[in-house]
């Protein structure tokens, strides 16, 4: 069984306080995108010598750390301490680029959880399977739906947005640079404020609004550090982008464009570029 996690946008992100458990309670409105890794799970014969009850490859970028701390397996043994669950071969080809504030590891749980629901007819409904995978992140719930939704606690407490907050039609360049943004230093810089106006109302506005008014607050402190990401955030508008931004605490940027935009690919050199419809 073959399933597609996909990757996710931040419509804005307001950093509003700090909780007495060292976490921040944030606003965002995060949205699904085209962009997609895929995980197959297949049941592994009794003779197969694993060690292990989920055995993991993975294919396409080269990810850092054990397998065994891979966040698939994680939801594998999260499960599987509640259910009988019997040993599987897992097959995650990563598309989606890591440390890039684009969510594909926290897709990659969450749909590994519903591949399990389904394969394994477990019966979970969407809130138990949206319980079991805050348990692996802050994210992870919101791509038990995919559905665009307004983030608020530690990005975990979700509402949905209507079509008015959708990027149907749409055309989308995402940019990650060959730099790393650490989540913790970032969330260090960050001095938390409750914005004038949330996000969710911003983005049911129209797009051409967006830029003076939807903000992301790691972007001052992320740039001042990393000011080539700045650059990049100039250069997706003046390809002509109605808005852009950095998507989470980066270090991915993406622009929103009414129509396809046309580059030279030295314009983006040494990045990973990816172009879609949305």
């Amino acid at each position: 069984m073959i399933v597609f996690p996909c990757a996710k946008i931040n419509l804005g992100l307001n950093v509003v306080s700090k909780r007495s458990d060292g976490y921040h309670d944030l606003q965002t409105v995060f949205h699904p995108i085209p962009l997609y890794d895929a995980l197959e799970v297949l049941t592994m014969d009794d003779g197969f010598p694993s060690a292990s009850p989920c055995d993991l490859l993975v294919s396409g970028m080269e990810l850092d750390g054990n397998n065994s701390d891979n966040l698939v397996v994680r939801a594998y043994n999260l499960l599987a301490n509640d259910f009988k669950l019997p040993r599987v071969h897992i097959h995650l080809y990563k598309n989606i680029p890591s440390q890039a504030g684009l969510g594909g590891g926290s897709s990659d749980a969450a749909f590994m959880i519903k591949l399990l629901d389904e394969k394994f007819k477990l019966d979970m409904g969407l809130a138990e399977m949206e319980r079991y995978a805050a348990r692996l992140g802050a994210d992870c719930p919101f791509f038990i739906s995919a559905e665009p939704s307004y983030a608020t606690g530690i990005g975990d407490e979700l509402s949905p947005v209507d079509a008015h907050g959708s990027l149907t039609g749409y055309h989308l360049l995402v940019v990650k640079p060959p730099v790393a943004v650490s989540t913790r230093e970032a969330y260090a810089a960050i001095k938390p404020r409750m914005p004038k106006k949330t996000c969710r109302e911003i983005v049911h506005q129209p797009i051409a609004t967006w830029r003076d008014e939807l903000t992301n607050d790691f972007e001052e402190s992320v740039f001042a550090k990393l000011p080539e990401l700045a650059e990049i955030k100039d250069k997706l508008y003046d390809l002509g982008a109605v808005y852009a931004q950095m998507s989470g605490s980066g270090s991915a940027l993406f622009g929103i464009y009414n129509r396809k935009p046309t580059y030279d690919k030295s314009l983006f050199a040494g990045c990973q570029v990816y172009q879609m419809c949305m």
